[in-house]
């Protein structure tokens, strides 16, 4: 809405003009309360009329009024006083030529400046070194005691705000503007307003004459300074819901950014429920899919039980048919073997042959079987007539009886040829006994 300078003497008739106020009591006491700034007085009273909360230092006892509902950025700008009696007046015209002029040329010399060399402050190299020598300067200028800073960059700022679902108090300091001292020192450094911004938001504020404070100035585009904006996350985006510029003392800074906070608390409220409605939505499907993954172990579980129960019952019968057929192999080739022994066996001499000696064998089996050898054949004779028998056992040794002795039938380190009947010491008519040697 546009300003209207109103310089005439005329000031109740002029403000009953321009608001509409038929009482010229009404237009006095508006005037008195604004310190007879007749254009303050005048936006004031437009903008309540429009619906906009009153801008210009409106008394402690007169409550903000502001649509909630609407989407616009909630703005407060504080105008400079203007100059008072005739004196104030004509210095303020003699040094307006002069500061027109000033300002024109240098916005010339900048824009002019931007072609020959570009503006550092462009290019961001270091943001957090740009916030710390804020910080620095500050200190070193003001003190100590004030908010504490956030020390990090603009875009950390804006996501831990988001992420803790706070406020975020954006600072843009003007070392060059004659207003930024005066609020530092008078107003930022207040302990009301520290207590406020410390207890209720996080604070990050940096010089546009820095790099990164160039950028966020480039970004929420302030018209003067000093310069606040309240930022937040509305509808899952993190806005800025309120700007604040000028010269604004300490007590009218809490006011409105109290009424900020309360205007907009609702959408923070409103987040927190849908962030622990989503979390809790999370948490119930990493449930669910816990425990889908524990049935779905559960499962696999069981199936790999029941797949090494097989491949354990199929090794066993594999095992088992290994083993029966080894076993038929073994029997097949004892069987084989008995019958080529049996097949090499010399021929049984006759009864009436001098040298032939009658042995009778006493079988594990308590059988008996009896055969003739000659007395010139070696003991292995023996030993492959019982291997061939049937009822003989698989491995097995002969023992003489008179004296107690184990025939060597099989050659070994001792007897490497096993000697002949006549040689071991055998009778005519001997009994000999089959030892079982299967199972050692």
């Amino acid at each position: 809405m546009a300003m209207r300078r109103l310089q005439s003497s005329e000031t109740n008739r002029r403000q009953m003009d321009l608001t509409g106020i038929e009482s010229m009591d009404q237009c006095r006491h508006t005037l008195e309360q604004h310190n007879w700034n007749i254009e303050a007085a005048v936006q004031d009273r437009l903008n309540e009329q429009e619906g906009v909360p009153s801008v210009f230092n409106p008394p402690p006892s007169r409550p903000l009024q502001v649509n909630t509902a609407d989407h616009r950025i909630y703005s407060y700008v504080v105008s400079r006083p203007q100059p008072r009696g005739l004196l104030g007046w004509g210095y303020y015209l003699i040094m307006l030529p002069f500061r027109f002029t000033y300002y024109t040329i240098l916005d010339i010399f900048r824009f002019a400046l931007r072609f020959i060399r570009p503006d550092p402050r462009s290019r961001v190299t270091d943001p957090v070194g740009d916030i710390v020598s804020f910080m620095h300067s500050f200190e070193e200028k003001y003190g100590r005691a004030h908010p504490v800073f956030y020390q990090g960059t603009y875009s950390q700022a804006l996501n831990d705000a988001k992420r803790e679902l706070r406020f975020l108090l954006v600072y843009l300091h003007g070392d060059d503007h004659q207003d930024s001292d005066e609020f530092c020192r008078n107003t930022l450094c207040a302990p009301e307003v520290i207590s406020l911004i410390n207890t209720r938001m996080l604070f990050w504020a940096c010089s546009t004459n820095k790099p990164e404070g160039y950028r966020v100035s480039q970004a929420l585009r302030e018209n003067t300074y000093p310069f606040l904006a309240m930022i937040m996350l509305k509808d899952r985006r993190m806005t800025v819901v309120g700007r604040l510029e000028g010269l604004i003392q300490p007590d009218d800074l809490i006011n409105q950014l109290t009424f900020i906070m309360d205007a907009n608390q609702t959408y923070l409220v409103s987040e927190r429920l849908e962030r622990e409605e989503r979390n809790q939505t999370q948490v119930l499907r990493q449930q669910q899919d816990e425990a889908y993954l524990a049935s779905l172990r559960a499962d696999q579980e069981k199936e790999r039980k029941k797949r090494e129960e097989r491949e354990r019952k199929r090794r066993k019968e594999e095992e088992v048919q290994q083993q029966k057929l080894a076993e038929e192999r073994r029997r097949r080739n004892l069987q084989e073997e008995k019958e080529r022994k049996l097949e090499c066996l010399p021929p049984e001499p006759s009864p009436d042959d001098p040298e032939s000696v009658k042995i009778i064998f006493k079988l594990p089996n308590d059988s008996r079987v009896e055969r003739r050898f000659h007395f010139s054949q070696s003991l292995t004779v023996i030993h492959d007539f019982l291997f061939s028998l049937k009822e003989s056992p698989e491995k097995f040794q002969i023992e003489a009886n008179f004296p107690r002795r184990v025939l060597p039938c099989i050659p070994s380190e001792e007897w490497p040829n096993p000697p002949t009947l006549q040689e071991a010491g055998l009778s005519h008519t001997e009994v000999l006994f089959v030892q079982d040697l299967t199972d050692e």
